[in-house]
């Protein structure tokens, strides 16, 4: 069986794509499957032209961020007529844009933190919140662009404001403090919650915490009270289901021990696939190797599309 994984693009994630698509690549071809990889770095043309060229049984997005991640590419490849891994064209573009995601989440009674949109001349003229906050990028992915304010500091805020060049507008969220966890889901089965706690002192899940090597400490399971890990299990999957995403998602959440207060932060359509990465981590758990998992991922588009082969195991063999 042919599979083209997907990695590189042009987004500012790209060299975590990389690590992702090598690791995909090398647990498929393990597996017995045909790869070919393609960095998704070229014009639109030439890339259809390529997979017209291979027609490959499947195509497995290993792209993180920018246009692997916010739809165009699941719209190009549904144009093209080829099956793909992870969410199609309207839960990826819904869950890359944070503020249509909270818009959804709110709509269907899930918890997020309290937030708004700014300009840039709002961002200079005062807080966003009373007390801590946290500035990010709309449609940005991998922490990059994100600033946490445990108290309003005008200097570093207007900094902030007068050098922003993302190409997306600002998202002032009030800061949740506590515990950053975070849930996987797969098969519409939550897996299980993980505790990230970034090893530097004062800092957030950023994104040397998220790619360095001890970067950040993984606590799994996470050692929460058992209706808030149930709570997580049950937002998680619901976030999943409403934004209608298909194949493995990842939810991240704050948990305030002290107030009992849980949100969500974001939906992951495209977690990643790296060393440290916590997807894996989580399917491990659940007894699940790296090798199954993307094997299941394989399986799971083929089966959504119903192009699954006959000799081909079900999703819920593997």
């Amino acid at each position: 069986m042919h599979i083209v994984v997907l990695m590189g693009g042009a987004s500012n994630e790209r060299e975590i794509s990389f690590s992702s698509g090598k690791a995909v690549s090398r647990a498929l071809s393990k597996e017995g499957f045909t790869i070919t990889e393609i960095d998704a770095n070229i014009s639109p043309y030439a890339l259809v032209h390529q997979l017209e060229k291979l027609a490959p049984t499947a195509i497995f997005n290993a792209l993180h961020g920018g246009d692997g991640e916010n739809g165009v590419i699941q719209g190009l490849l549904e144009l093209s007529k080829i099956s793909y891994t992870h969410s199609g064209v309207l839960a990826s573009a819904a869950c890359f844009d944070k503020k249509i995601c909270r818009d959804i989440l709110i709509a269907n009674g899930l918890p997020v933190p309290p937030g708004r949109l700014l300009s840039q001349e709002e961002l200079k003229e005062k807080a966003p919140f009373e007390g801590g906050y946290v500035i990010k990028p709309v449609a940005e992915g991998s922490s990059f662009g994100v600033s946490i304010f445990q108290k309003d500091d005008p200097k570093k805020r207007e900094k902030i404001a007068s050098e922003w060049h993302y190409n997306s507008a600002i998202l002032a969220e009030s800061f949740i403090p506590g515990l950053e966890l975070t849930v996987g889901v797969l098969d519409n089965k939550a897996l299980e919650v993980t505790e990230i706690r970034p090893q530097k002192e004062g800092d957030f899940y950023s994104f040397d915490a998220k790619y360095s090597p001890g970067g950040s400490q993984h606590i799994l399971p996470a050692q929460i009270p058992e209706n808030i890990r149930q709570k997580t299990f049950k937002f998680a999957l619901k976030a999943h289901q409403v934004l209608n995403c298909a194949g493995a998602t990842r939810t991240d959440f704050r948990f305030d021990p002290k107030t009992g207060t849980l949100a969500i932060l974001e939906i992951n359509t495209q977690p990643g696939l790296t060393d440290t990465s916590l997807l894996p981590e989580q399917a491990k758990f659940a007894g699940i190797s790296f090798s199954e998992l993307c094997k299941w991922m394989i399986a799971d588009c083929l089966n959504r599309s119903k192009s699954l082969p006959e000799h081909f195991p079900k999703v819920q063999d593997i």
